[in-house]
């Protein structure tokens, strides 16, 4: 594990191309647990639909740079980043203008290395948070080549492995050919719900695929966790004590260990 004061943020992207897996709700979420570890996170939300930008609760209004600006207009991360009610959790918000994004890189100079470079001069975070959006794309790339790992959300269904596998083999054309020191932190399960043999049947499969890449911490299925972004909260915010929240904040410990970051006390 780097020395984050000396070299910087550890840099993650929350990545899965598959849309509707919890990407965006593990994002935020497991950011908020960082941030009540004592841990300082950026979140960048590269979804140009902006889900974790107001699931922050950030209006459109207050939107000055956001990360259009960050790869097309050399705007800093830093100046981009907004503060949240969350105490040690910042966005760079996205925007409208990033739909058009995966376009304009086509031609664009450096095309691949725009993220990295921008994250270089990131400073004063431990953390930075990529919100991929749901497909692999210019967007996506950009993450995965300024990115030191990646935590893949995977929701247990029947077609679970089949794009895991799709997954795997393009972040091993990303590591030969753009970022050779690239690797999964983990797997996380979502939408779990324990009652149905086909999620005990999944878990198990991805567990035997993946072996110990397989977070011990699962995510249930949870009203809370969908409720929360309509009223602009994290669910830990939202109903800290509800299983989907404390299911966050277990996965936030257990990433930690991995990262062998031994302070784990987590502040209300």
């Amino acid at each position: 594990m780097q020395d984050l004061a000396k070299d910087g943020p550890r840099v993650l992207a929350i990545v899965n191309q598959k849309g509707g897996v919890g990407k965006t709700t593990t994002a935020v979420n497991l950011a908020t647990a960082l941030a009540a570890a004592r841990k300082s996170v950026l979140l960048v939300d590269l979804d140009p639909q902006g889900n974790a930008t107001t699931g922050l609760g950030v209006k459109r209004s207050v939107i000055k740079e956001s990360v259009y600006d960050v790869l097309f207009d050399e705007a800093s991360m830093n100046a981009a980043a907004l503060a949240t009610k969350v105490p040690n959790l910042a966005v760079v918000p996205s925007s409208i203008h990033l739909s058009g994004a995966e376009i304009e890189l086509v031609t664009a100079d450096h095309r691949e290395y725009r993220l990295k470079d921008a994250v270089q001069n990131v400073r004063g975070y431990d953390y930075v948070i990529f919100d991929c959006p749901p497909s692999l794309n210019l967007l996506t790339l950009n993450a995965l080549v300024a990115s030191d790992a990646l935590i893949v959300p995977l929701q247990c269904e029947f077609y679970a492995l089949e794009g895991l596998s799709h997954l795997l083999k393009t972040v091993e054309r990303v590591r030969k050919r753009f970022n050779p020191t690239l690797e999964i932190q983990g797997v996380v399960l979502t939408m779990v719900d324990k009652r149905n043999n086909l999620s005990r049947l999944v878990e198990e499969d991805v567990r035997q695929f993946m072996g110990d890449k397989v977070y011990q911490t699962v995510i249930p299925r949870n009203i809370r966790l969908s409720e929360a972004p309509s009223y602009g909260m994290p669910a830990i915010v939202y109903d800290m004590k509800c299983v989907g929240s404390q299911a966050y904040i277990e996965l936030a410990r257990e990433m930690l260990k991995r990262e062998q970051i031994q302070d784990l006390k987590f502040v209300a």
